[in-house]
């Protein structure tokens, strides 16, 4: 049977109606779709999608098992390496990773391994009633900081190994970025509760509202008994650009402004949380989180939506699929512009008018594309004499993230780089005895099936130290 060139299509809601909602914009495969895109792997010797995956899914191998009308068994054949494939199936980058390397992809569009990925995950969590089995305990205890991805990957596989597990959350609910900082539209808050779920059922113990630095420090958990110790706290310190203007009413990071949105459903009526609805909004930056908090403008009533980004389409960071869904939205790109002031407006009528007073514009000045930087980039010029203005309501700033340092300032001995990274060898072993670290802490904002990838190796490396110590 010839090989259909073009991958199945996703199902999606149309634009004009999920503009309007926060319910899931890709619908899943049918059982007869995901059929027909497994028909598609040509299960190569070599498996070269493997090698493209963090967490080096057998990919070949799930499908087959698709192929073979046994759902269960591709989920449980995923489920050796990933602790989270429901959530990898959404919001991983394939296209830059596991699909990138599919022989396939040479002559005709590559398998969509991600929706594999995430149809085998869902057809489980709705028709499986299984529980996966607690293994015997190995009478030895592993603390993590932070239930994000790699966290909870991490927390995962030593539960696999019989670890006696506990998960401290800073905030009041698990899940780390993966419930603050994707949107409901992309990624249900319920897949996350089920995926965590799954790994409670390994013994898994989850504490949440635990500041790491502040209600306990890393030492502190030693003496509570502890063996070691995995970092994964995230980059949950957000950047600004330092122009006039960021102090005004209407400036967020994208991090507050997501959080406010996904974690303390300011969405509602009357919330505990607010936030600000509607106007005209503008999201300063090109990457996932920056389309994240466009969209979600527009689902909170925004009437007009720019994203502002300094260098072309060509450069953009955030993935192709994301970028056509915010188009097909309705979101304008501003590209090759670079804000260089916020201006406000002060209401002295109104005593609730905050100091600084109210965004009212942005000014921003046109860039053209020079000599590639440090990474191989063109570096964006300013145009003189280019500046213009937009009216706008909302500024969101989405430039990136930086680890926090309260965990570094509370511990002694643990060396971070300038970035405010913290530093590990290639096991992911920090300066500290015993302490480990990845994701986000270490590399600053990245994905998360990467944050899963560090997880991972830094939990066989603390398996492999505790069995020898």
């Amino acid at each position: 049977m010839a090989i259909k060139p073009e991958k199945n299509p996703m199902p999606t809601q149309s634009p004009e109606e999920r503009a309007h909602n926060f319910d899931e914009v890709a619908l899943g495969y049918t059982y007869k779709m995901a059929k027909a895109e497994a028909s598609r792997c040509l299960n190569c010797k070599n498996k070269p999608c493997v090698n493209g995956c963090p967490v080096n899914i057998d990919i070949p191998g799930f499908i087959d098992y698709i192929k073979n009308d046994d759902i269960e068994g591709a989920y449980k054949h995923i489920s050796k390496s990933s602790s989270l494939p429901a959530v990898c199936g959404r919001v991983c980058p394939q296209e830059s990773q596991c699909e990138k390397h599919c022989t396939l992809g040479i002559k005709f569009e590559p398998v969509g391994i991600g929706r594999l990925e995430r149809f085998v995950a869902d057809y489980h969590n709705e028709n499986s009633t299984d529980t996966p089995e607690r293994p015997t305990s190995n009478g030895k205890r592993v603390a993590v900081i932070g239930s994000g991805p790699s966290g909870l990957t991490c927390a995962g596989d030593l539960a696999k190994k019989g670890y006696d597990v506990t998960v401290y959350e800073a905030l009041h609910t698990a899940g780390g970025v993966l419930v603050y900082g994707i949107p409901e539209f992309r990624l249900p808050k319920s897949i996350v509760k089920k995926e965590i779920d799954t790994l409670k059922s390994l013994g898994v113990k989850i504490e949440t509202n635990v500041i790491i630095g502040k209600t306990l420090t890393v030492d502190e958990l030693f003496d509570m008994g502890f063996e070691a110790v995995f970092i994964g706290s995230g980059a949950g310190l957000p950047n600004f650009m330092n122009i006039p203007g960021e102090s005004l009413k209407g400036v967020y990071s994208a991090n507050e402004f997501l959080t406010r949105s996904n974690l303390m459903k300011s969405y509602r009526t009357n919330p505990d949380t607010p936030i600000m609805k509607g106007g005209r909004v503008a999201v300063v930056g090109g990457g996932n989180v920056a389309m994240d908090a466009a969209r979600t403008s527009l689902r909170l009533g925004a009437e007009k939506v720019y994203i502002i980004y300094r260098r072309s389409m060509d450069e953009l960071p955030a993935r192709r699929e994301e970028v056509e869904h915010a188009e097909e939205e309705g979101i304008e790109f501003r590209l090759l512009c670079n804000p260089v002031e916020i201006l406000g407006y002060k209401n002295e009528n109104d005593p609730k008018d905050p100091k600084n007073g109210f965004v009212k514009a942005i000014k921003c000045i046109k860039m053209e594309l020079g000599e590639p930087d440090e990474k191989g980039r063109r570096r964006p010029v300013p145009v003189e004499n280019s500046e213009f203005s937009l009216d706008i309501d909302t500024v969101i700033m989405s430039i990136g993230t930086s680890p926090n340092p309260l965990i570094k300032n509370t511990t002694k001995g643990l060396e971070v780089n300038s970035r405010g990274g913290i530093v590990v060898n290639e096991d992911g072993l920090t300066s500290k005895n015993a302490v480990y670290a990845g994701g986000d802490a270490v590399t600053g904002a990245a994905t998360v099936i990467s944050a899963m990838g560090a997880g991972k190796k830094a939990a066989h490396a603390i398996d492999e130290h505790l069995r020898n110590k």
